[in-house]
C-alpha cells in the first residue's frame, strides 16, 4: 500500500496533467494485456492527414475512441487502440508546393523524385506534432503499432487490392467526363467537390439554321465552352421542334454545322426546350455523345485555359473567354439576352476553384457490384451497425445511387498506380510488382486516390494482405470506429466494401457518428470566418480533463455540437468540485485504503449511497453500451455533484468530527469506497485528474488505467434507503428554502415543527433527527403527527409530512399564501405531466412496467402534497 502527499488546496490542471502520459508510457499501460482469455477489443484510429495541426472534430473523434478503449481495458479486454496517420495526397501536396511556391520554386523545379523526398520532409514535421497532440489529448494507443498509409505494408495491401480488382474487371481505365481542379490539375470525385451558390447567367444565343429558314434559341450558362458543340438536341416528340430534326445549325463565331437530333435526356418544359451538346464538358451531354456516337471537342488545356481548338480564344483563361466570346456574340447579333441567376456551382475542396468538368482517361472503380454486395452484408447479422441508425438510411440511399468512382489523381505524392506502359509496343501491365526488364516500361505517372488506401485502414494496418498476421486474427473485425457523419460516403462506405470484398468480414462491429463542432452561433468553423478553435489552447486554459468532458456532454449522437467556453469552464469548476470533495475525504481517511470489499455495519446515509452508486454504474454500463455518452455524462454529474458532495459528505461530517471510533471508521471505509468507484468511473472521460487523486489514496494497484471499472453489486440496491433519504433530503430542503424565503441564515436557529401523517415517515425522521440537526440548525425541533399548525409560520409539504417554521415576526401571511399558491401552480404542473404520460396509451404498453408503477407512485405522492398545500393555504386564509 503506497500513499502520496497531500493534493493542493487548489485543482490545478497543469500540474496534474505535467508528465503523466510519459508515466503510462513507461509502464506500458496502453499495449494489449496478451492474456488469451480475455475479449479482444480493437479500434483504429480515423488517421488524421499530415496536412498541419489537428482539430476539435480530431480532439471530439479521439476523446470518444479513447473513453470505448479505457473503459473497455478496465473491464478485462484485451484492448487495442491503433494510431497511424494519412499521407492525403492532394491536402499535402497542395501545402508542400504552396511553401515552395514562397521560396519562388514549383514542384516541375525539383523534379519528381526531389519534390517527394521534399513531402517526406513535411509528414515528418507535422507527424512530431500530431504526436505531441495524442499525448496532450491523453489517448491511450498502443504506438509499437503505428502505422503510415505510404508505409511499406499498406503499400503492398493497395497494390494487392488494385490488381486484384483490375483482374475481376471491377477496376477499369477509360476516358470519361471526370471533376477537374484546373489549380491543382488533378481529378477530383464526386464527393471532393462542394457545391455553392455563386452569381451567373444564362446567355441566349441564337443558333442559325443552315438551309437559312431561321434560327433557334439556346440558353447556356457556359459559352466558353461552345467551341466544343457538337450538336443540338430536343425531347423526342416534342411537336415544336419536329419540323427542324435533321435539319442543322450553324455554331455562332465558329461556323461549324451542328445536327439537331432528338434525345430522352431534353427537359422539354425547360427553357426553350433546346440544349447544346459539349460532350467534352458536361457529364450528361457525355452520354448523349454515346448514344448519337458524336466526336468530342476538349477545347481545354488542363489549367483552365482555352486551348487550339478554342480558334481566336487560345490561351484566354476560362472565365476571360466567357466575356470574351460574350462580346462577340452580342457584336455580331447573336446574343439575345442575357439573364442573371444564382445557381449551384462544384468548387474543388481542396483549392475552392471552380470544378470544370473534363473529358479525360482517368482510373475507375466499378461501384455496382461492390455496392450492391455491401447493401446484401447490412440485411444479415454480420451487418455494420450505425449509431444514431437514422444515418444507415443515408449511407443505403448513397450506396444505390453510387456511380463509378475515379481514383487516379494527377499527383507526385501517393500510391503511383501500379500500372506500366511497354515503351516500344504500348501494350499496358499491371501488377504488384514492376516488371522485369523495366528499362523497357515506363509507369503510370499517377497516384491512387487518397481514399483508396484509407478505405483499407482497418485491416491493412492490423497486417493484412498476410492472413497469418497475429494482429489480423486477433483483433480485426475491430469493434468500433467513431468518426463525423460528414465522411459517411469519403470512408466510412468504401471501408465497408473493401473489407467485404478482401476479407469476407465487415471491417467494424458498429459506426459511431457524431456532427460538426460550430461555433457559439451556430456557424461552421472555417477560415474564413476566423472561427475556428484549436483545442491546444483550450487545454491550456482549462486542462484536457475538462475539454473531454465537454465534448462527450455537450451533444447527442449524430448532433452537431456549439464549442462554448463557458461550458468547458462549467466542466473545470464540476474537476474543481472533484477535486475538492476528494481532498475532503483523503485528508480523512488516515491510512484507510479503499475496501475491496464492500463495507458493513451501514447507517442509513451510508446505505443510501451505496444504493445511488449501484444504481449509477447500472445506467453507466447500460448507457455506455448504447454509445450514449452524453448521457452517462449526466448519470455521473448527478450523483458526483448532488448524491455525494451535496448530501452524503455533509451528512458524513457529524460522524468524522464525532468521538465514535467505530463509527468513523465505517464512515471513513464508505467514503474511501465510493471515492474509489468515482474514480473508475470517471477514469476513461478524465484520465489526468482521477489518477492524479486516486494515486494519493492509500491504495493497492499502480495505475487506474488499469484498475479493474465498477460493477453492480446486486446487494446494494436498497429501494427502502432511497425511499427514506428522499424523505429526509426533502425535509431538509424544505427547511433551507423557508429560511431562504424568511432571510434566517444558518447561523440564526429556528424552531422547526413537523407534522408527521403516518408513522413510517415519523420513524424516519425520528431515527435521523440528528441529520436533521445537523444540515437544518433548529433552536428547537419537535416531531409529530399531533403536530398542531402555527398561525403564522412557514409551510412546506413534503410526502407525508408537513413543516411549520413559526417566525411571527418575519412572516408576511399575504406573501405566504402566495408562495404557497406558487407552490401548487407547479405541483399541478407535475400533475399534469405525469397525468398525460400515463393517459398515453403507447407509453402505458410499451414502456417497462417498473417505469410505469414509478410513474403512478409519482403521481400519488404529488397528488398528496397538492392536498395538503390546498389545505394550509386554507387555514391561512382564516387567520
Amino acid at each position: 500500500m503506497t500513499t502520496q502527499p497531500e493534493m493542493s488546496t487548489k485543482y490545478d490542471h497543469q500540474a496534474v496533467e505535467a508528465g503523466r502520459y510519459q508515466k503510462w508510457l513507461e509502464q506500458d499501460l496502453f499495449k494489449p494485456n496478451g492474456n488469451p482469455e480475455a475479449k479482444p477489443y480493437s479500434i483504429v484510429i480515423p488517421p488524421p492527414n499530415v496536412t498541419g495541426k489537428l482539430h476539435l472534430g480530431h480532439a471530439w473523434d479521439t476523446t470518444i475512441q479513447d473513453i470505448l478503449i479505457r473503459q473497455k481495458r478496465m473491464q478485462g479486454y484485451d484492448t487495442l487502440y491503433l494510431p497511424g496517420m494519412d499521407h492525403a495526397g492532394i491536402a499535402t501536396q497542395a501545402k508542400v508546393e504552396a511553401r515552395l511556391q514562397k521560396e519562388g520554386k514549383t514542384r516541375f523545379d525539383l523534379g519528381r523524385e526531389a519534390f517527394v523526398q521534399e513531402v517526406w520532409r513535411w509528414k515528418d514535421e507535422y507527424a512530431k506534432i500530431i504526436h505531441q497532440q495524442w499525448a496532450k489529448m491523453g489517448l491511450s494507443l498502443d504506438y509499437s503499432r503505428e502505422r503510415f498509409t505510404l508505409d511499406a505494408g499498406l503499400s503492398k495491401a493497395v497494390r494487392k487490392v488494385f490488381v486484384d480488382l483490375y483482374q475481376q474487371g471491377l477496376i477499369y481505365r477509360g476516358e470519361y467526363i471526370i471533376n477537374w481542379d484546373p489549380e491543382l490539375q488533378t481529378a477530383l470525385s464526386d464527393i471532393e467537390v462542394e457545391h455553392q451558390d455563386d452569381q451567373g447567367a444564362f446567355y441566349h444565343i441564337k443558333y442559325p439554321l443552315a438551309d437559312g429558314s431561321g434560327a433557334v434559341e439556346i440558353a447556356t450558362t457556359r459559352p466558353e465552352t461552345m467551341p466544343g458543340d457538337v450538336a443540338i438536341a430536343v425531347y423526342p416528340g416534342d411537336e415544336r421542334y419536329q419540323d427542324i430534326v435533321g435539319k442543322e445549325a450553324i455554331l455562332p463565331l465558329f461556323g461549324r454545322k451542328l445536327p439537331i437530333i432528338e434525345d430522352h435526356y431534353v427537359d422539354p418544359k425547360f427553357g426553350t426546350g433546346l440544349v447544346k451538346i459539349t460532350p467534352a464538358h458536361d457529364p450528361n451531354d457525355f452520354n448523349v455523345g454515346n448514344r448519337h456516337n458524336l466526336q468530342r471537342i476538349n477545347v481545354m488545356n488542363p489549367d483552365g485555359t482555352m486551348n487550339d481548338k478554342a480558334g481566336k480564344y487560345q490561351g484566354m483563361d476560362r472565365f476571360a473567354a466567357r466575356k470574351a466570346i460574350v462580346r462577340d456574340l452580342k457584336a455580331e447579333g447573336y446574343l439575345l439576352k442575357e439573364e442573371a441567376i444564382v445557381h449551384s456551382v462544384g468548387h474543388s475542396e481542396r483549392s475552392g476553384v471552380q470544378v470544370e468538368p473534363r473529358l479525360s482517361t482517368q482510373w475507375f472503380v466499378k461501384m455496382k457490384p461492390l455496392a450492391e454486395m455491401t447493401l446484401k452484408n447490412q440485411k444479415t447479422d454480420q451487418k455494420v451497425h450505425f449509431v444514431p441508425e437514422r444515418f444507415e438510411h443515408t449511407f443505403d440511399q448513397w450506396m444505390e445511387n453510387v456511380h463509378d468512382w475515379v481514383i487516379s489523381r494527377q499527383l507526385w505524392w501517393g500510391h503511383r498506380i501500379p500500372a506500366w506502359y511497354n515503351k516500344q509496343t504500348g501494350e499496358m501491365y499491371v501488377g504488384e510488382e514492376a516488371p522485369q526488364d523495366i528499362a523497357n516500361w515506363e509507369q503510370d505517372p499517377d497516384v491512387l486516390d487518397t481514399w483508396f488506401s484509407s478505405a483499407l485502414w482497418p485491416f491493412s494496418t492490423l497486417g493484412w494482405p498476410d492472413k497469418n498476421s497475429k494482429d489480423f486474427q486477433r483483433y480485426f473485425p475491430t469493434n468500433a470506429l467513431v468518426t463525423g457523419y460528414d465522411i459517411i460516403f469519403f470512408w466510412v462506405a468504401r471501408m465497408m466494401f473493401q473489407s467485404i470484398e478482401f476479407t469476407h468480414q465487415r471491417p467494424f462491429e458498429s459506426v459511431i457518428l457524431h456532427g460538426l463542432m460550430r461555433d457559439e452561433q451556430g456557424r461552421k468553423m472555417s477560415k474564413s470566418l476566423g472561427n475556428g478553435i484549436d483545442p491546444m489552447e483550450v487545454i491550456d486554459k482549462y486542462g484536457v480533463d475538462a475539454l473531454r468532458w465537454f465534448l462527450v456532454t455537450g451533444s447527442a449522437p449524430g448532433q452537431d455540437a456549439r464549442f462554448s467556453y463557458e461550458k468547458v469552464g462549467a466542466a473545470w469548476n464540476f474537476i474543481n468540485k472533484i477535486w475538492n470533495a476528494s481532498r475532503f475525504v483523503i485528508m480523512n481517511l488516515a491510512d484507510t485504503p479503499a475496501p475491496t470489499t464492500i463495507p458493513t455495519n451501514l447507517d442509513l446515509a451510508d446505505q443510501w449511497i451505496l444504493a445511488q452508486l449501484n444504481t449509477t454504474v447500472a445506467d453507466v454500463l447500460r448507457l455506455s453500451e448504447k454509445y450514449e455518452l452524453g448521457e452517462v455524462g449526466r448519470a455521473l454529474y448527478n450523483f458526483i455533484w448532488n448524491d455525494f458532495c451535496d448530501w452524503y459528505i455533509e451528512f458524513s461530517k457529524a460522524v468524522l468530527n464525532g468521538d465514535d471510533e467505530a463509527a468513523k471508521k465505517h464512515k471513513r471505509q464508505v467514503l474511501a469506497y465510493v471515492l474509489d468507484q468515482i474514480l473508475r468511473l470517471l477514469h476513461p472521460i478524465m484520465p489526468f485528474v482521477t489518477e492524479k487523486i486516486w494515486l494519493t489514496m492509500p491504495h493497492e494497484g499502480k495505475s487506474l488505467v488499469v484498475a479493474e471499472y465498477p460493477q453492480v453489486h446486486e446487494q446494494l440496491a436498497n429501494a427502502q434507503a432511497v425511499a427514506q433519504m428522499r424523505i429526509l433530503i426533502m425535509a431538509i430542503k424544505g427547511i433551507r428554502q423557508m429560511r431562504a424565503d424568511a432571510h434566517a441564515p444558518l447561523s440564526n436557529p429556528i424552531d422547526i415543527l413537523i407534522k408527521t401523517q403516518n408513522s413510517s415517515v415519523q420513524q424516519i425522521l425520528t431515527a435521523n433527527q440528528e441529520y436533521l440537526e445537523q444540515m437544518a440548525h433548529p433552536k428547537s425541533l419537535q416531531i409529530s403527527s399531533t403536530v398542531s399548525a402555527p398561525k403564522l409560520a412557514l409551510t412546506a409539504v413534503i410526502d407525508g409530512a408537513q413543516i411549520f417554521v413559526p417566525l411571527a415576526e418575519l412572516v408576511d401571511i399575504t406573501a405566504e399564501i402566495q408562495r404557497q399558491e406558487k407552490e401548487l401552480t407547479k405541483l399541478q404542473k407535475d400533475i399534469d405531466f405525469v397525468n398525460n404520460k400515463l393517459n398515453n396509451p403507447g407509453f402505458v404498453k410499451n414502456a417497462p412496467q417498473k417505469l410505469v408503477e414509478q410513474q403512478r407512485t409519482k403521481l400519488d405522492s404529488y397528488k398528496n402534497r397538492r392536498d395538503q398545500i390546498k389545505a394550509r393555504i386554507s387555514e391561512l386564509k382564516q387567520n
